[in-house]
C-alpha cells in the first residue's frame, strides 16, 4: 500500500479494521491483502494483539473531543509506530518514502502505516475529518475524504434512514 498524500488508503484501512475486528491472524492478513498491503513474512498471535492495541489508540483518536486532544493522541502513536522517513523500493514497485524500519512484524507494520496515514489525512484533509455515525446506535467509524469535509454518516444507509427519521419527526400527529 502506498501513501497517498491525504493517507486515504491508510485511515480507511484503520476505519474497516476498527469496525469489524479481525479474530485471527489469518483474517488479519487476507483483510491487509485485499486492501493492498503488501504482507511479507511469517506472523504470529502477538501480530493480532498489538492489531488491537492499534485500534484502541486509533479510536481514541477518532473520539477525541477536539483538536488538539486528537492531535495529542496522534501524536502518541505516532512515536510508538514510526521511524524516521526513508526512501525504498523494496517490492520493485516504484520509489517511495516509509514511515517504519524494514522486517516490522504486521502488527508494528500496521501500527506506523495507520499512525502516519492518520496524520496525513488529518492535516492534509483537516482535523475534523474522522468521526463516528451521527445515526443514534450507530457507532461506526469513518474516515471523511469526501469533496466538502461534512460528512456525518457511515454510510448511504445510514444518511437515508435518519432523513426519513427527521422527515416523520416533523409531520403532525394524526388526529
Amino acid at each position: 500500500m502506498h501513501l497517498n498524500p491525504y493517507g486515504e488508503d491508510a485511515v480507511h484501512l484503520a476505519a474497516a479494521l476498527a469496525n469489524r475486528r479481525p479474530q485471527s491472524f489469518g483474517e488479519l492478513v487476507t483483510r491487509c491483502r485485499a486492501a493492498g498491503l503488501l504482507v511479507e513474512g511469517p506472523g504470529t498471535p502477538a501480530d493480532l494483539t498489538r492489531t488491537h492495541a492499534l485500534l484502541d489508540a486509533w479510536e481514541a483518536v477518532v473520539d477525541a473531543a477536539d483538536e488538539r486532544e486528537r492531535a495529542a493522541r496522534l501524536n502518541l502513536m505516532l512515536a510508538a509506530g514510526t521511524a524516521h522517513p526513508r526512501v525504498t523500493d523494496h517490492a520493485g514497485d516504484g520509489w517511495h518514502l516509509h514511515y517504519r524500519d524494514d522486517d516490522l512484524p504486521l502488527g508494528g507494520l500496521l501500527f506506523a502505516l495507520i499512525a502516519t496515514g492518520t496524520a496525513l489525512h488529518l492535516v492534509g484533509r483537516g482535523m475534523h475529518r474522522l468521526g463516528r455515525c451521527a445515526v443514534e446506535g450507530c457507532a461506526t467509524v469513518f474516515a471523511d475524504t469526501s469533496r466538502t469535509g461534512r460528512r456525518r454518516y457511515c454510510s448511504p444507509r445510514c444518511a437515508n434512514r435518519d432523513a426519513v427519521r427527521r422527515h416523520r419527526a416533523g409531520r403532525p400527529a394524526d388526529g
